[in-house]
């Protein structure tokens, strides 16, 4: 293997038997010729060919079950492959199932020494080093309990503090940095950054595409075992995207269009960070991409939308559109759309106006627009009356998956209230974008000035 790579399968793969019936098992152990098979297969890495450089972090993407796990368990050894070859060059601290193989009856600080130790440090090492590690875990006096009596946020952090002390020379991460509170999380992704500064290469499985575009020189889209695509994070992430919200009649062909984008790639680790997905070849981090689309995507189909009850009007086919009137529900960062629905009225209401609301994936209001305040409203809708509601907005939302509300007002009785509405009546994406600086959730146009 080339000095130069950390990494290196050829034909790589995992296998396992699934038995229908407990004794086939002990039938195919005693049929020593396989005169007969006696089990199904399933195959949760299909051969694969994968280069991975010193120094490169690669992010792996794909739906549950398309194989990351796998694959980064057979580069940790903690499995064996059916086929095919692996070298791995260096050491090697995975964050995997974070506590695995502590003793429930040991310490904090016994466990530290006892984890520290398989990952390949010397008694002498863990002892000039236990003072950082308990300092990150920052767990207190319960460093010298049983670890029985610590909570899951305890039992992680210490895993963690353990693992990320290790100055590995790979560092496989898989969804690790889901625990803990916030403050832990961004403790973690700090030192993960400095690990990556050190020279160390890393592995990185996320369901966060926007993680994954901000961390990672590459990225690998796995699907049912299988290697679909590899390249630039942008280009990649955006066709996992595409595969993950298909619908189920068009996923198969989506993957055969994903297969055929990336055909002739060979997943060896090139100089120019590899092929990028769009035929455009390396992308300069925080360079604009030239020709991105909005476009349609049908399987972004929202399945929380909650509706209230009609009490004298209807929301009628909530959207978003271009400023062609195209209908689209993935949209780019900086561009201009409709948000736009019909409201139809089977009685007649006074004081009339309308709204909408865009919210976040765990249900924050991120910002909307009222027709008209309360002393403008519509006096008097008539019954049978059609109208249209239109709201122009700049998308400065920064990539990811976000929800749109509407609702309509009018005066019942002595007050205002909703006679339709409808939440998370809109389910759309925004594109992720190459050399984002922008954090949060609203890119607010800030950007670094000079001193």
């Amino acid at each position: 293997m080339s000095s130069e790579l950390a990494i290196r399968a050829r034909g790589l793969s995992k296998v396992y038997p699934v038995y229908a019936k407990p004794h086939h098992r002990l039938m195919q152990a005693l049929d020593p010729r396989r005169a007969h098979r006696w089990h199904d297969e399933f195959h949760a890495l299909r051969p694969l060919d994968l280069s991975v450089r010193r120094g490169e972090t690669v992010g792996i993407v794909g739906r549950n079950g398309s194989g990351k796990s796998t694959l980064l368990q057979l580069i940790c050894g903690t499995l064996a492959p059916t086929t095919g070859s692996l070298e791995v060059s260096g050491r090697i601290a995975a964050l995997l199932e974070l506590g695995a193989g502590f003793n429930p009856d040991f310490t904090g600080r016994e466990n530290a020494y006892l984890n520290g130790s398989v990952l390949g440090l010397a008694r002498a090492e863990l002892d000039a080093r236990f003072d950082e590690i308990a300092a990150f875990a920052d767990i207190g006096e319960f460093m010298d309990q049983p670890v029985k009596n610590y909570s899951s946020g305890m039992y992680v952090r210490l895993a963690f503090a353990v693992a990320i002390n290790v100055t590995p020379d790979i560092l496989v991460v898989d969804e690790a940095l889901s625990v803990g509170d916030e403050a832990f999380q961004r403790k973690c992704f700090a030192r993960i950054e400095r690990i990556r500064e050190e020279g160390a290469t890393v592995l990185f499985v996320s369901h966060a595409a926007g993680t994954v575009i901000e961390l990672c020189d590459r990225a690998i889209l796995l699907d049912h075992g299988e290697m679909l695509a590899q390249g630039q994070p942008r280009g990649v992430v955006a066709r996992y995207h595409k595969l993950a919200y298909a619908p189920a009649d068009r996923a198969a062909r989506i993957r055969e269009e994903i297969i055929a984008e990336y055909a002739g790639d060979d997943g060896e680790a090139d100089d120019e960070g590899g092929h990028d997905g769009d035929g455009q070849g390396a992308v300069v981090r925080g360079a604009a991409v030239a020709g991105e689309r909005a476009y349609w995507d049908p399987g972004l189909v929202p399945a929380s939308t909650v509706a209230y009850e009609n009490r004298g009007a209807r929301i009628v086919d909530p959207h978003i559109e271009t400023l062609r009137g195209e209908r689209v529900n993935v949209l780019v960062a900086g561009e201009e759309y409709f948000y736009a629905y019909g409201l139809e009225f089977d009685r007649t209401l006074t004081r009339v106006r309308y709204g909408m609301m865009m919210r976040s994936i765990v249900g924050i209001d991120i910002g909307g627009c009222a027709s008209a305040v309360a002393a403008d409203a519509i006096p008097v809708v008539e019954r049978g009356a059609v109208l249209k509601a239109r709201f122009r907005f700049r998308c400065i939302l920064t990539p990811g998956v976000y929800f749109g509300n509407a609702g309509v007002l009018a005066a019942l009785g002595e007050g205002e209230e909703f006679v339709d509405r409808r939440i998370d009546a809109v389910m759309f994406r925004v594109l992720p974008q190459w050399g984002r600086l922008a954090t949060g959730l609203v890119d607010m146009g800030v950007s670094p000035a000079a001193e």
